[in-house]
């Protein structure tokens, strides 16, 4: 081999580790992420919550209302079938449809 072709695969094998280490820390980013709550379609799209995180997401969804018994009741109902509570405490419905478009009998909005 002559020194070119060295220098070739030399600089191959240290690209190709660079490429490794920048994809490693691109997963890392997303996980910390993710645990630090900062993902935001997590608990946004329907169906991406467990039912046992229903109740952090609608104490927060119900967090400015005076009306905050049926709030939470009716908001966990909605989470548990939908699996996702909209962002923030008022509007934002249109990012679940589900939460969205459940309606009561008289046809009003069932989810808070």
């Amino acid at each position: 081999m002559d020194r070119k072709q060295i220098a070739l695969i030399l600089f191959s094998v240290l690209m190709v580790v660079s490429l490794a280490e920048k994809l490693q820390a691109s997963d890392l980013q997303i996980e910390v992420s993710q645990l630090q709550g900062n993902n935001q379609l997590y608990g946004v799209t329907q169906g991406s919550l467990r039912p046992q995180e229903c109740g952090g997401r609608c104490a927060g969804r119900c967090s400015k209302t005076a009306y905050k018994k049926p709030c939470m009741f009716f908001c966990q109902k909605c989470c548990a079938k939908c699996l996702c509570v909209p962002p923030g405490t008022y509007g934002n419905k249109q990012v679940c449809p589900c939460y969205n478009n459940w309606k009561t009998q008289r046809g009003g909005p069932k989810c808070p």
